[in-house]
């Protein structure tokens, strides 16, 4: 049976990718206000301007490219079962070649019902990459495939069953202070091997027995791949 490898990633993963942050200064948060733009109560105001935000959003994820990080996560998939795990909405992982990937906050190239039965069927976003004016088989307009701030986090339990059963977790470019998804380092298995990616990592609260490597996404991974290798050789 392979090595079960568990990549749990997060905006710093596709920050080297060009895609801001909503911390970042000069990115498209910049303009906007999260409460108008990113929770229920948003939608419910002034759906227009959310579309407009996601819009922007999507075309510049269109543009942006996976970076060297995602590319080794796929080079992982040669030597051991690797599932992907991400709070991030872009869908880079998936173009780079991962195989295995759960979205937890969405995945900003599909499209929802605004209605009740928002978590039934999702639709791929064509053309334009603007949805403003689409419509779900329900008749409801359609809404980014996003958890809003204020949602619950539909795939939470299967991540964290997924998370049980990894040999090794490896956390890259999140500061974990996004809940309930930073929870979900705590189901590891006690024998399994953690290890923090992040330039910020001695500033993040993880607990002891994690391995912190203070290094950006592309050069964390580097290092990464060879501390997997030496570990499974001790075991």
């Amino acid at each position: 049976m392979k090595t079960q490898i568990i990549v749990f990633s997060g905006a710093g993963m596709s920050a080297e990718s060009g895609i801001a942050t909503f911390r970042d200064t000069g990115g498209l948060w910049e303009n906007y206000k999260i409460e108008e733009v990113a929770t229920p109560e948003a939608w419910n105001a002034n759906p227009n301007l959310v579309q407009q935000f996601y819009n922007l959003r999507r075309r510049n994820i269109a543009l942006a490219k996976p970076n060297q990080a995602h590319l080794d996560i796929v080079e992982l998939e040669n030597y051991f079962d690797v599932t992907v795990i991400t709070q991030n909405i872009d869908d880079l992982h998936e173009r780079a070649g991962s195989s295995n990937v759960l979205h937890l906050h969405g995945n900003i190239m599909l499209a929802k019902s605004s209605g009740p039965k928002k978590e039934s069927k999702y639709y791929p976003v064509y053309g334009d990459l603007d949805i403003s004016k689409d419509f779900c088989d329900d008749g409801y307009p359609l809404r980014p495939h996003v958890v809003w701030f204020g949602e619950s986090v539909p795939n939470y339990d299967v991540a964290q069953q997924i998370i049980q059963s990894a040999d090794v977790l490896i956390v890259i470019g999140t500061s974990l202070n996004v809940y309930p998804a930073a929870g979900l380092i705590h189901a590891t298995n006690p024998n399994c091997l953690c290890i923090l990616i992040d330039p910020n990592s001695s500033e993040i609260q993880v607990p002891s027995h994690f391995k912190c490597i203070q290094k950006s996404a592309v050069e964390g991974i580097k290092e990464v791949k060879q501390m997997i290798l030496d570990w499974l050789a001790k075991k």
